[in-house]
């Protein structure tokens, strides 16, 4: 497969039979052969898309000062804003190009994770930001509940192991800004180095802006392409633990533009188990033994945020 297969969301949950194995048959084999889909008839309206990115661009724009007061490194940045040149891809000698802002899920006091997981912050100058990404993070975590869903079939799981996994899971909605390019960056640096993300299955809403790029099985690089307000689904290290590499985790990099002045923004959501939940090899993944010993998602999360820099 030399090319990103686009699927229909509507073809799972409103088509008949056939269309509901094949649209099962073919995210299977998207993510096994290239690690990415294009998810079309999703249900997040164009109308909500263009506020939120409008005010990702709001929020951007304020005084770096400004900005800063929202920055929490203590937690790992797992709330709240993330300055430029903080996050760098792991072994990568230098940091990308981008900044960020991270929403994560609202808890109730008495909730079992209160304490793990950081309240989220918004900032007061732009009141809207706090409802629109809100809205926009439960949209996105029910389309990967279907992603995830729809897994279960040719991995030979019950219905609702994914589910179960990810109920109240620690997943985050990043809002991304990838600024005009520095005139005294580093030369190695690139906007977003060649990584793997840590998660099950990562949705990103079409990017404002070209540039990202998949490295597929044979090592070579291929673009991304997408309609504007697709969503493309990727895979993550965690689903790539668990299914023994069956579904590997995709290297993919976000490259400098041609025009070193444009901004770009995009927003991906990392679906993310719950802290209690198990990563270990599934049964039908198992052939040949486990490649990876059992590990607490919290703790291969912990792991992985210090590898990019997020995490003392």
């Amino acid at each position: 497969m030399s090319q990103v297969l686009e699927l229909s969301l509507a073809a799972y949950t409103q088509g008949n039979e056939s269309e509901k194995q094949k649209f099962i048959a073919d995210l299977y084999r998207g993510l096994k052969d290239l690690g990415f889909i294009v998810l079309v008839d999703h249900p997040i309206s164009e109308d909500l898309l263009k506020k939120a990115y409008a005010l990702s661009e709001e929020f951007f724009n304020l005084p770096a000062d400004i900005k800063k007061k929202y920055s929490l490194f203590d937690n790992g940045f797992q709330r709240g804003y993330t300055p430029f040149g903080t996050e760098h891809a792991k072994d990568s000698p230098v940091a990308d190009l981008k900044e960020f802002w991270h929403v994560g899920r609202n808890l109730p006091a008495d909730h079992q994770y209160e304490n793990l997981y950081p309240k989220n912050i918004w900032p007061v100058e732009i009141p809207e930001l706090g409802p629109t990404f809100s809205k926009i993070y439960q949209a996105l975590e029910m389309c990967g509940d279907i992603m995830l869903e729809a897994l279960t079939l040719p991995l030979e799981l019950d219905k609702n192991y994914f589910k179960k996994m990810t109920k109240d899971g620690n997943s985050i909605l990043r809002l991304l800004h990838y600024p005009p390019l520095p005139a005294d960056r580093d030369p190695r640096s690139i906007r977003a180095a060649a990584h793997e993300d840590i998660n099950l299955i990562t949705l990103l809403v079409s990017a404002s802006a070209s540039g990202l790029e998949l490295k597929d099985r044979n090592g070579q690089w291929l673009p991304v392409i997408s309609s504007p307000n697709a969503i493309i689904v990727d895979s993550g290290d965690m689903l790539a633990r668990i299914t023994n590499e069956v579904i590997p985790s995709t290297t993919h990099r976000v490259v400098n533009p041609p025009d070193a002045k444009t901004s770009r923004y995009s927003m991906p959501f990392f679906m993310h188990p719950n802290p209690e939940a198990m990563l270990t090899c599934l049964p039908s993944c198992k052939s040949g033994g486990a490649k990876y010993p059992d590990i607490l998602a919290e703790d291969f999360l912990k792991q992985r945020l210090r590898e990019i820099g997020l995490l003392k």
